[in-house]
């Protein structure tokens, strides 16, 4: 098995990015009723060795999901601790009048939600782009320093690779940052990849 993509194909990563980022902002401009917009910044892949000099320092909370169809692997949601409390308060806008009365219980369950609406429209980007179904496992909340979390994660797979996306989350009056990792088994990966039909131009 070759680890070899077909470069006419290194576009549906990207696209794959698109499709899972535009399924988060619709979802959060359903959520919130302002308009959402989510942009990827850069998409890499990743030594896994090297990932400890892509993370900012600090404690990371998000979730980690668990791909049940090939690709297979985890996906991995985390946000810092600031862009965590801004979830929080968007999240619990409604419920909550005074934002310090928040319990710890409240805010984590409020960005497990956040984190697992993103990984979802991710994971429904994939899985319109290779035209297959993707199911998942539920989600685990993780909340540890975030390079922590990422080897760990990274530690469940056999790969050596990982595919990271820095993306920004903006709703009206709200900036969020988002560190979204892949760690797909490679293998089904580039094999699902190089499979997608080019059309030509």
């Amino acid at each position: 098995m070759t680890l070899m993509v077909d470069i006419r194909k290194l576009s549906f990563i990207n696209e794959m990015a698109k499709v899972g980022t535009n399924g988060v902002a619709d979802n959060m401009t359903k959520l919130t009723g302002q308009d959402a917009q989510m942009e990827v910044m850069k998409t890499n892949f990743i030594d896994v060795d090297d990932l400890d000099s892509q993370l900012e320092p600090g404690k990371r909370v998000g979730v980690r999901v668990r791909l049940l169809n090939p690709p297979h692997g985890h996906i991995l949601i985390l946000f810092p601790e600031e862009s965590a409390k801004k979830i929080t308060a968007i999240m619990l806008n409604d419920v909550v009048d005074d934002m310090s009365d928040v319990s710890g219980k409240m805010a984590r369950s409020a960005v497990e939600e956040m984190g697992n609406m993103m990984a979802s429209g991710f994971i429904d980007g994939w899985a319109d782009v290779m035209g297959r179904m993707i199911d998942t496992a539920a989600p685990q909340l993780v909340y540890a320093p975030g390079e922590e979390i990422v080897t760990r994660t990274a530690g469940l797979g056999n790969d050596d690779l990982a595919l990271f996306f820095d993306s920004d989350l903006t709703v009206p009056s709200y900036q969020i940052e988002a560190e979204i990792y892949a760690f797909p088994d490679l293998e089904e990966f580039v094999e699902l990849v190089n499979g997608i039909d080019v059309q030509p131009a």
